[in-house]
C-alpha cells in the first residue's frame, strides 16, 4: 500500500499504478463455422452476441464523465442479441485500463446500479471466487495492454477458462462469459457474448 501511495500521481486522484502499463504482446482467435469443426480438440466457444456501438470521443462533450455511452448501448444490442441479461453471466473480462475503469464498466454494463460497484467489488463480489468473477486473468493492469491484441486477448482467456487451462486462476463456473472492449478513449465499444457449444 506504501508503495501506492507513494507513486507518483498521473492525473488526480489516479495515481501511477492506478494505470496499466502499455505492452507488447500478441493474441489469436480463429472463428469457423461449426460444421468445419465436427472433432474440435477442445472445447470451442459459440459466439451468442457480438455487438459495437460508438459514441461521443470527446471528453468536454460528453454528457456524464461517469460511464462510457458506447459501453451502455454495446451491452444492450448484445444481451438482447444474446437473448440473455446480465444475470445469466459467470464471468466477465473487462477494459479496465484503470482502477475506476473497471467499477464504472461493470455499471455500464449493468451488472450492477450507478455508484454501487466498487462497494461490491470490494465486498469480494467480483473475487475470482465471488458471485461474479472479473478479470480472473487479471486485467490490463495486472497482464498490460498490448492495445491491438488486447479484445481477441480476453477471448482467450475465456477460451482457457472452459477448457481447464486457467492454470490457478479458475473461476468456478464458466458456461456463459463475456467481454468488454473499449477503444478511442471511450468512444467505441464491443461487447462479445460466448457459451459452451
Amino acid at each position: 500500500m506504501q508503495t501506492y501511495l507513494d507513486s507518483p500521481m498521473v492525473s488526480s486522484p489516479l495515481r501511477l499504478y492506478d494505470c496499466c502499463p502499455f505492452s507488447d504482446g500478441a493474441s489469436a482467435v480463429v472463428v469457423a463455422a461449426r460444421e468445419a469443426t465436427p472433432r474440435p480438440a477442445n472445447e470451442p466457444l459459440i459466439i451468442r452476441a457480438s455487438a459495437r456501438a460508438g459514441a461521443v470521443t470527446a471528453l468536454q462533450d460528453r454528457g456524464d464523465l461517469l460511464g462510457l455511452p458506447s459501453s451502455r448501448l454495446a451491452a444492450e444490442k448484445a444481451f438482447r442479441q444474446a437473448k440473455l441479461d446480465p444475470r445469466q453471466i459467470d464471468f466477465l473480462e473487462v477494459h479496465d485500463c484503470f482502477t475506476i475503469a473497471e467499477v464504472l464498466a461493470l455499471e455500464d454494463l449493468g451488472f450492477f446500479a450507478r455508484g454501487t460497484a466498487a462497494r461490491e467489488s470490494l465486498e469480494g463480489t467480483t473475487a475470482r471466487d465471488g458471485r461474479l468473477p472479473v478479470n480472473p486473468s487479471g486485467g490490463l493492469k495486472a497482464k498490460g495492454h498490448p492495445v491491438s491484441a488486447t479484445g481477441a486477448g480476453q477471448v482467450v482467456e475465456i477460451f482457457e477458462q472452459v477448457n481447464g487451462r486457467a492454470q490457478g486462476r479458475e473461476v468456478p463456473k464458466t458456461e456463459t462469459a463475456l467481454a468488454h472492449n473499449v477503444g478511442a478513449t471511450g468512444g467505441s465499444c464491443s461487447v462479445h457474448i460466448f457459451g459452451r457449444r
